[in-house]
């Protein structure tokens, strides 16, 4: 079986000069990431090493190969040395992941994001050298289960102990101008942005007066801004 096999008749080398990411695994979440990238403007080269997903997504992407990207010739033939951004989305063989990964370093590739499936194989990419070390089923099992308590409407956690979440405005803070409130030295958190009757949201200050029915981000360290979204 022949170890690279390209569809599209795009040259790679052109689309690594241009706004573009390479994403390498194209299961759910690779493919997820390509289209989307793709949606926004980005050119995507997909490489997997299932033909029938690649067939799949022949004319969907930019260009989309069937190869062993464990091997460095063929990486390099299919250009992915010359990205400045790849991402490896390999999730259901970690030796594929880390030898792709490793393969990719030792290009110097300065931006490189890579999947992992357990706290383990996170470590493992870390200790590589990757610095960007994704975990997309954990990432989403912890913001559901904030979404599940029913402290918010929707939840980002920017970092382990840092989030933004969308809440209603508890009756404490309604009609009162936010300056007034003492917020941040009785909660921790932070109004950043409100939406009223479906508008488009608009940066909050001190001189914002809330209404019953907004919608609002509210910025803290994570347990602070749940507890604040529970207020009511």
């Amino acid at each position: 079986m022949a170890s690279l096999r390209i569809f599209s008749g795009t040259r790679t080398s052109r689309i690594a000069e241009a706004d573009a990411v390479a994403v390498i695994g194209l299961g759910r979440f690779g493919q997820s990431l390509a289209l989307e990238l793709m949606a926004s403007g980005t050119e995507v080269l997909g490489i997997d090493t299932d033909e029938e997903i690649v067939q799949s997504l022949n004319g969907e992407l930019t260009q989309v190969a069937r190869a062993d990207t464990t091997k460095a010739e063929v990486l390099k033939q299919l250009a992915v040395d010359e990205f400045d951004r790849v991402v490896v989305a390999i999730g259901s063989d970690i030796q594929s992941s880390i030898l792709t990964t490793s393969v990719l370093l030792s290009f110097g590739i300065p931006h490189i994001w890579a999947k992992a499936t357990s706290d383990a194989h996170g470590q493992i990419l870390q200790q590589l050298g990757v610095q960007h070390v994704v975990y997309p089923e954990k990432d989403m099992g912890r913001r559901v289960a904030h979404l599940v308590r029913g402290a918010a409407l929707d939840y980002i956690e920017v970092d382990d102990d840092y989030a933004i979440i969308k809440t209603s405005p508890n009756a404490s803070i309604v009609g009162r101008r936010l300056g007034e409130t003492g917020i941040r030295q009785k909660h921790g958190v932070t109004v950043m942005a409100v939406r009223r009757d479906g508008e488009p949201w608009c940066n909050a200050d001190a001189e914002t007066v809330l209404r019953e029915g907004d919608t609002i981000l509210v910025a803290g360290p994570t347990r602070r801004a749940e507890e604040f979204g529970q207020l009511r």
